[in-house]
């Protein structure tokens, strides 16, 4: 049977590889694939709250309320999954946390060198700090103009994407964090869950950081 969707597909690939935004390995989806390890949590937003802790001067802790008053951002990104496929041109909102450094809601220690992201059963996923300060990294709420759904990390995940025509470093997708509770400032690098499983503790997708 003829499949418009798979010569859609063939299609939009052709073009984001003519375009050099196609990782190597990479194949692009229509979908959005559901993939991680355990059950969904519940959220309950009277009880929920996120938490800023570490190399700061002082720890910061939101309700779910307030976390929803900080500044917004949105970005358009294209994210590419260790499993191998890549999505194009999705648009997220959130927070972004070099924002609420820059505007002073609250302050790094100059001795922060690395970001631990700790979600819902202990699940953790390390970054450098620099990566976590680019413009393609995001506390998300909103994903294409809707709230994230619970398989993809609802209320909130971290996410990181490449941004076409910026030069920033981009690691696969699995280095943001579904149901995401809080992020520690670290002056020394730690290991998450994946990465202790032998994923590649960089992870960039440009040069094929898979596994360790």
């Amino acid at each position: 049977m003829f499949s418009f969707e798979g010569q859609d597909r063939r299609k939009e690939e052709e073009r984001v590889r003519s375009e050099g935004r196609l990782p190597p390995g990479q194949s692009l989806t229509l979908k959005f694939p559901v993939l991680h390890y355990g059950p969904v949590p519940s959220f309950n937003p009277t009880t929920w709250d996120f938490r800023v802790w570490g190399e700061v001067e002082e720890e910061k802790r939101w309700s779910w309320a307030e976390f929803n008053q900080l500044p917004r951002t949105k970005i358009k990104m294209d994210i590419h999954c260790v499993t191998r496929w890549s999505k194009f041109d999705t648009e997220w909102e959130g927070v972004s946390v070099r924002t609420l450094v820059e505007q002073g809601f609250f302050k790094i220690k100059p001795s922060a060198k690395y970001v631990m992201q700790h979600a819902e059963y202990g699940f953790t996923v390390n970054l450098p700090l620099e990566v976590v300060l680019q413009d393609n990294f995001l506390l998300a709420t909103h994903f294409n103009g809707e709230p994230i759904d619970a398989d993809h990390g609802y209320p909130l995940r971290g996410v990181v994407g490449f941004i076409p025509g910026q030069e920033v470093e981009t690691p696969y997708l699995w280095k943001g964090a579904k149901w995401l509770r809080s992020i520690e400032f670290m002056p020394r690098d730690k290991r998450g869950f994946w990465e202790q499983a032998g994923y590649h503790n960089r992870a960039d997708v440009w040069r094929e950081e898979r596994f360790g």
